[in-house]
């Protein structure tokens, strides 16, 4: 399944054109903190699919049966990228456990690339809701990596994919090599358009970047 968030009018639509704008991008605090706000909506909307039970909760004048979500949550996200992403769902889902996932462009000589996986540092993930998230979906190359990785400690329950952008490509990518798995993608807006490096057009540029500051 593929949740397109955007295309229902939200305040999700406000914080997607900021990290879009060229100009609202000088600020890094304040792209860092939207891709926060970003991450926070789509923790609330994956949050009415994941597991609930009944606790009972003491109030100075009786008890009430609440409904709350089960603490069997990983989220995982690539760096450095993803950190802000990463952030807003945990403010949400903050008793969950964490995972870190680090990959890269290795470039060839002929200026074509491939993605490697060189860090990962988390728990197992069987039978737990994974909410794997990286800000931009491009090829779809990156996310599958990873979720291969963070699979070989466990399988998930169900697994929630989330980008900002996504491209179409991407998305497909997706869905054609993970057709096995039970897994949902959640993104805030699809572009039409893949550049031959894997940039997404009109996307918002390189979001590890515009958080972090240039890499040498």
């Amino acid at each position: 399944m593929v949740r397109v968030l955007g295309e229902k009018n939200s305040i999700l639509n406000k914080f997607i054109a900021e990290v879009r704008d060229v100009e609202m991008q000088k600020d890094m605090m304040r792209f860092r903190r939207n891709m926060e706000r970003i991450g926070e909506i789509f923790a609330y909307e994956i949050s009415k699919e994941l597991e609930f039970e009944t606790q009972n909760v003491k109030t100075p004048l009786g008890t009430v049966d609440i409904n709350i979500i089960a603490n069997n949550i990983v989220l995982a996200t690539v760096l450095r990228a993803g950190l802000p992403l990463h952030q807003g769902l945990l403010n949400y889902f903050d008793n969950a456990k964490n995972a870190f996932i680090g990959s890269y462009r290795k470039y060839h000589k002929d200026n074509t690339f491939e993605i490697k996986s060189g860090y990962l540092s988390g728990p197992s993930v069987n039978d737990n809701f994974l909410i794997l998230s990286d800000p931009m979906l491009a090829s779809g190359s990156s996310i599958v990596l990873a979720y291969k990785d963070i699979c070989e400690n466990g399988t998930p329950k169900h697994t929630h994919i989330i980008s900002v952008i996504a491209a179409r490509e991407g998305i497909e990518y997706v869905k054609h090599s993970l057709s096995d798995q039970k897994i949902t993608i959640w993104t805030g807006a699809i572009d039409d358009e893949l550049t031959a490096k894997s940039y997404i057009v009109p996307g918002l540029g390189d979001a590890g970047d515009l958080a972090y500051g240039l890499k040498s």
